[in-house]
């Protein structure tokens, strides 16, 4: 959600949610960091195009949080709402944190923990997609669409636990979506997809509310509004873009990689291959239907 009071102004300043949230994002950019330098030092390889991803995430967020944003009232929340819940979540994710956190940690405890966390039941029901979609994209239509959006202006506890709610929720529905970390379940392309389309299109229909009305309780100059709903309209489409790009990107790579273990167990070999959206499918079987192995 977005750091900003209902009428932020000016002159005012950060709040202590606003500074929890910088704070919170600059430290696990230093967390990532490290991890990754640790990794290195040792002899593994990890591409710093992930580093870059993963910083960028953080300097972002600390900037929605405690910069200056351009536009009225409106539009500086929504502004901030697209960077905190949208734009740093993809690049949070696209760094495949769990994987570094699993290579960087040495075998113990720890370790064992974490994979026993990432393949948790609770995990895996969080991580389903359309259940990960409601939280993200049902949460905004109550703080919009209700008089929540109005009593954050001015119950501070109120307004961090809304914010909070809404950054965890754009993360853990990229994290979903995406599929790019080992968890419980990989679900396949099939359901993602699907999921980030509806996820959209209930995105897009909301901002197309907020354009002709102001939420419940709150009140903006129209052009302020309406600025604001164009921010989100397509703001939105941008990063669900890049959204599909990433989950694209991946499955293609996995893909390739199920192609190169096929052909290293030759054309004759009758195991079952798991593919990137889900399902098997024999070598035996791609041959006898005259493709590629």
């Amino acid at each position: 959600m977005t750091p900003g009071h209902v009428h932020p102004g000016p002159a005012v300043g950060p709040g202590p949610a606003e500074l929890v949230l910088a704070g919170a994002a600059l430290l696990v950019t230093v967390v990532y960091l490290v991890a990754a330098g640790r990794l290195r030092r040792r002899g593994d390889a990890w591409s710093p195009g992930r580093d870059a991803s993963f910083a960028a995430g953080g300097a972002v967020t600390a900037w929605a949080a405690l910069g200056e944003v351009w536009g009225g009232p409106f539009t500086q929340h929504v502004v901030r709402h697209l960077v905190v819940a949208m734009a740093a979540p993809l690049l949070f994710v696209a760094a495949r944190p769990l994987t570094l956190a699993l290579r960087s940690l040495g075998p113990g405890r720890a370790r064992r923990s974490l994979v026993a966390l990432a393949h948790s039941a609770p995990v895996g029901l969080l991580l389903f997609p359309p259940l990960a979609a409601l939280l993200d994209v049902g949460g905004l239509w109550l703080l919009y669409r209700t008089e929540l959006f109005a009593a954050t202006a001015h119950r501070p506890l109120l307004h961090g636990l809304v914010q909070t709610h809404m950054a965890a929720a754009g993360v853990l529905f990229t994290f979903a979506v995406c599929g790019l970390d080992p968890v419980r379940r990989r679900w396949g392309l099939a359901v993602r997809g699907t999921t980030l389309l509806a996820a959209g299109a209930a995105h897009g229909a909301l901002a197309r509310t907020l354009y002709v009305g102001p939420p419940p309780g709150a009140g903006f100059a129209p052009e302020d509004l309406r600025q604001g709903a164009q921010w989100m309209y397509y703001g939105g489409d941008l990063a669900e873009a890049g959204l599909a790009v990433l989950m694209g990107t991946a499955w293609y790579a996995a893909a390739g990689r199920a192609r190169a273990r096929r052909r290293r167990r030759g054309p004759a070999a009758d195991e079952a291959v798991d593919l990137p959206c889900g399902g098997t499918r024999r070598p035996a079987q791609d041959a006898a239907a005259g493709g590629a192995p």
